[in-house]
């Protein structure tokens, strides 16, 4: 008997149309969900309003998810370990409020409080890693306490004005405020990623050709990169229409490029799966899982600090209460709906961007149509209902199929 998997790749694309099958029977949708719900969401929209995917709506969306975006990187992290993290919020009010009280306040070098903002948000994340990981404390309660503890932090560090305005020129103004507006910014860009997802695709076929694995065929591989370069293009087409390539849009692209990375071609990043398969069985393959956790949050908490930077430089500055509101429940939705799992071990980087551009959809969407608030929130928690029922239903189908 030979593994049908292994021979799809010789049958050309008849083979693809087969396994994309096997893998739905499966419950392996990957990321098919999100992708035809965004199409959805702007077929929907656009009929709606015709300026829903103008030059600059999408030049805005470009601009909004960044912060989320952000923050949302850190939280796969967290839940390809099968855990959650509360706090990212609170955390991203107190690396919005370190960087004004250094730079506004005490006029220390703004890249320096940058830096000093980035770290804390670091340390504080470690920091909720150690109380889970060394000492045993569920990482909800922890986060939990962490939410309510950092909150007073922030307060208390906004002082009795509550707020601090950034400063024009500076280094947070420029995060959301800054656009390459040559043309060639945009173009190089997508020239850029476009070349290099091919390449990425080439070194992975000859590595698999090397240890005689079944690999993609160079007719997937020009498909395949094809179809990046339309998107890749498009909306350098599209951005160059408004005011240009926005660098809050470059930042997080560039966060999510090191971050798949990372986890996806580091021994580092395959310990973080296996630690959220199987936490003792990770331990006794010789992993350290106290450290992967630490560091995990350590990354989600130092994400989530550079995320607040984003969300002050949105706002026009530190407030006591930047990061309140719907800012967990879309950091934590955005990483769901793209695609990672609740119950740790599955998903992938790209899950962030995904699902940011689904929930800054519907907001962009609903506030071109005049809707209120409370509506965008009863949609983004259908979605994310929807999400987490398809998650359930896929694990549920990949086990009576025998593959998890």
């Amino acid at each position: 008997m030979v593994d049908p998997r292994l021979l799809v790749r010789e049958q050309g694309f008849a083979g693809y149309l087969t396994e994309f099958k096997r893998k739905v029977r499966g419950g392996e949708l990957g990321s098919l969900p999100v992708v035809l719900g965004l199409i959805i969401i702007a077929v929907i929209f656009q009929s709606l309003n015709e300026n829903f995917l103008s030059a600059g709506s999408v030049s805005d969306i470009g601009v909004y998810i960044a912060g989320t975006g952000i923050m949302a990187t850190g939280i796969v992290f967290v839940l390809l370990l099968g855990e959650i993290d509360l706090s990212v919020g609170s955390v991203a009010g107190v690396g919005a409020a370190v960087w004004a009280v250094l730079s506004v306040t005490h006029h220390v070098n703004d890249w320096l409080a940058v830096l000093v903002a980035i770290l804390s948000g670091l340390f504080i994340g470690a920091l909720h890693g150690f109380f889970f990981a060394k000492v045993g404390v569920p990482a909800f309660v922890v986060t939990l306490a962490g939410f309510l503890g950092w909150s007073g932090l922030q307060i208390w560090l906004m002082g009795q004005e509550g707020s601090i305005n950034t400063p024009e020129s500076s280094v947070v103004e420029d995060l959301t405020g800054y656009y390459f507006e040559d043309i060639a910014a945009a173009y190089g860009l997508a020239l850029v990623a476009v070349l290099a997802y091919a390449a990425a695709l080439l070194v992975d076929a000859k590595r698999r050709r090397a240890a005689r694995l079944p690999s993609r065929p160079l007719s997937e591989i020009v498909v395949r990169t094809a179809v990046m370069a339309v998107v890749a293009f498009v909306a350098a087409y599209v951005l160059n229409q408004s005011r240009g390539l926005p660098l809050a849009l470059v930042l997080f692209l560039a966060v999510l490029v090191i971050a798949d990375f990372a986890v996806r071609r580091t021994t580092y990043g395959r310990q973080i799966f296996a630690v959220g398969g199987n936490a003792e069985a990770a331990r006794r393959a010789g992993i350290n899982v106290e450290r992967v956790r630490i560091t995990v949050f350590g990354i989600a908490g130092m994400l989530a600090a550079f995320g607040g930077l984003f969300i002050a430089s949105l706002s026009g500055g530190a407030t006591k209460s930047l990061g309140a509101g719907n800012t967990l429940m879309n950091v934590i939705a955005a990483a769901v709906i793209g695609g990672t799992s609740l119950f740790g071990g599955r998903g992938k980087i790209w899950s962030a961007l995904l699902g940011i551009l689904v929930i800054q959809s519907i907001q962009q969407g609903l506030n071109l149509l005049g809707m209120a608030s409370e509506i965008q929130y009863m949609i983004t928690g259908a979605v994310l209902l929807a999400a987490v029922v398809i998650d359930s239903v896929s694990r549920r189908t990949q086990k009576t199929a025998g593959r998890t």
